[in-house]
């Protein structure tokens, strides 16, 4: 009898351990398969605590011999963000700066509280997107939405943006490749169809 009772706790240990599995890999395949870019942002700050959870998880990502040849810069700053965009903007000509600029526009961020800068030297593109999908996702199940923005990084390869360029200090031989920026989404945007006619298994 007691014999028989060990094996039931056995096999409920057992089960209990596949239903955690089973539903860890849940949660992680929901979190990937719910994240949306997002857009509009609360005016709501993302604490720095959070940002470090985030950044860290995105350090964790998998990169070539693990060189780790990335540098990150989190600006949450109002003043580094305010005065960037008011420079940005010099740079727009009329029609786009009436296009880009309406009057929910804080800036140029996508009006994101806090903006995270990845740089890295040439060959080292790849692991720099791993590591921003890394920060991405943990950000979402954290309820903290994210864009990247390809774009803006032009801004500071001009003259105009230099000046906020060096400002995020980065070590010579690392370029600026993209940001992403942070905060709570105030939108929800639906998902984007997928093609997945160009996923092919090959025997």
């Amino acid at each position: 009898m007691l014999m028989g009772l060990a094996l039931l706790t056995l096999c409920g240990c057992s089960n209990e351990s596949a239903n955690v599995e089973k539903s860890t890999s849940d949660v992680v395949i929901e979190n990937i398969m719910s994240r949306r870019s997002i857009r509009k942002y609360k005016d709501e700050p993302v604490s720095r605590e959070k940002m470090e959870t985030i950044v860290n998880c995105g350090i964790n990502a998998p990169n070539g011999s693990n060189r780790q040849e990335w540098e990150i810069r989190v600006v949450d700053n109002p003043e580094f963000i305010n005065g960037c965009t008011e420079a940005w903007k010099k740079t727009l000509d009329a029609d786009r700066l009436t296009k880009m600029v309406d009057e929910n526009f804080k800036n140029m961020f996508r009006n994101a509280p806090t903006v995270v800068f990845i740089g890295c030297p040439k060959g080292s593109e790849l692991n720099c997107g791993l590591l921003g999908e890394n920060m991405i996702l943990s950000a979402w199940s954290m309820g903290i939405g994210s864009c990247c923005l390809g774009g803006v990084i032009q801004f500071f390869r001009t003259e105009a943006g230099a000046e906020y360029l060096n400002k995020l200090e980065f070590s010579e031989g690392y370029d600026l490749l993209y940001a992403i920026a942070f905060g709570y989404p105030d939108e929800t945007p639906d998902a984007k169809p997928r093609d997945i006619t160009k996923v092919k298994f090959i025997n």
